[in-house]
């Protein structure tokens, strides 16, 4: 068994499901047993300043191994799992040899990964293909790039005579739910760039991601027997399809591609007293961002014109905003990742972000940090899976990269 597939089990094993709105910082409380864990490797392969500060932020250094000047480097990944699925008794399994047929995930239940549904099956013919038995999801996003830095950690430190500079290692909670910067310590990780390794298939290389915010709408309705309600009855379920009825029916992600945004409704429950809608509401385009929130504030606004103030509550936060303005100035850092891409054999794709990463925040806050490939699919769910070759040529493109920094 290869080394990154090693760390991968054993980091899936752990289950580190963060939670949507907690104020705390981890979201829950297991994500800290895996920050233990690493920090715990970390020092067994003799990393230096490896701490675990109060919030489940691991960090760790591997020290120069030359003299010279050389910008440091930081590689990041984020340990917790997505609250869509959950993350609880991970049961990988090997397809090994995989022959380009449907995937047979689980003998009792019957279910399927059936290639008609997911075609980038096909560009895996032959290779070993870790899937789960379907009762959960796999947290390959991203602990394939938790796992993917060790194994180059692992590599590096105990490789002395490799020529490289200092190299900062970073691990975070809650990003799945958007925090994941929150409390990250920019100044003390003192890396001059950095890349995250939490994106998709072998290639991906993004420097562009989505502005992203979130819209929290409650409905404020009046319950009254419906026998005698005439003139009396305000339905919050009925305001509440309204309200989603003003949104454009296209922008939604279901129709959505590249660099289009959209308007997502994430969850909904309510009576006819009250109810909630929860939206995350994304674009590319700064304009278009802008132009999504001034619309969903009109809806709000006509809503309680026709039915009373106080009727609808919206609550709008930004999350984060597109990296690109932020790596432009530092686009060295996309040429040494393709150019480390294409002498490994791999080919670069270098495409939008149809979400975000830690980097986007970390860009903002002062470090710039596209983000690289971890070679994992379908995140977030069942169907999530990775090729172990893919994880393994992820290890070689880290090496790959920091022996570019070292030379340029």
């Amino acid at each position: 068994m290869s080394e990154v597939l090693n760390h991968f089990f054993k980091y899936i094993s752990f289950d580190t499901q963060s939670k949507d709105e907690v104020e705390a910082v981890p979201s829950t409380e297991k994500q800290r047993l895996l920050a233990q864990e690493l920090a715990a490797e970390l020092r067994a392969m003799k990393a230096e300043d490896v701490v675990v500060d109060e919030h489940s932020y691991v960090y760790a250094t591997i020290p120069a191994t030359v003299e010279k000047s050389i910008p440091v480097l930081g590689f990041i990944s984020h340990m917790d799992t997505s609250p869509a699925y959950s993350g609880a008794g991970v049961k990988p399994q090997i397809v090994k040899n995989y022959d380009g047929s449907d995937i047979l995930m689980n003998q009792e239940t019957g279910l399927t990964m059936k290639v008609s549904d997911f075609p980038d099956l096909l560009k895996y013919k032959g290779q070993d293909i870790i899937t789960t038995d379907g009762t959960t999801l796999l947290g390959a996003d991203d602990k394939a790039g938790v796992a993917e830095i060790m194994t180059m950690a692992e590599y590096l430190l105990s490789h002395p005579e490799i020529p490289h500079g200092t190299i900062r290692i970073g691990f975070t909670p809650d990003e799945e739910v958007g925090r994941g910067a929150d409390f990250f310590d920019v100044k003390g990780f003192n890396a001059d760039v950095a890349y995250t390794v939490d994106g998709g298939g072998l290639g991906e290389l993004e420097y562009e991601n989505f502005n992203a915010a979130s819209a929290k709408v409650r409905i404020n309705g009046t319950s009254i027997h419906p026998g005698s309600s005439k003139g009396k009855m305000k339905n919050a379920l009925l305001i509440a399809m309204e309200f989603h009825n003003m949104l454009p029916v296209f922008e939604n992600p279901m129709y959505t591609e590249g660099y289009e945004g959209f308007f997502h409704l994430d969850s909904m429950a309510g009576t006819v007293e009250q109810a909630r809608m929860d939206y995350i509401i994304r674009d590319h385009s700064k304009v278009k961002f802008e132009e999504k929130k001034a619309l969903i504030k009109r809806v709000e606004e006509y809503l309680n014109s026709r039915y009373g103030a106080g009727t609808v509550e919206l609550s709008l936060k930004d999350s984060y905003y597109n990296m690109k303005e932020k790596i432009e100035p530092h686009m060295y850092l996309i040429d040494i990742a393709k150019s480390a891409m294409e002498e490994l054999g791999i080919e670069p794709q270098v495409t939008p972000i149809r979400g975000g990463t830690d980097g986007a925040r970390l860009s903002y806050m002062g470090l710039p940090c596209p983000n690289l490939c971890t070679g994992g699919y379908n995140f977030h769910g069942k169907f999530e899976f990775i090729p172990v070759q893919s994880m393994e040529k992820v290890v070689e493109l880290l090496l790959k990269i920091v022996e570019k920094f070292t030379v340029r």
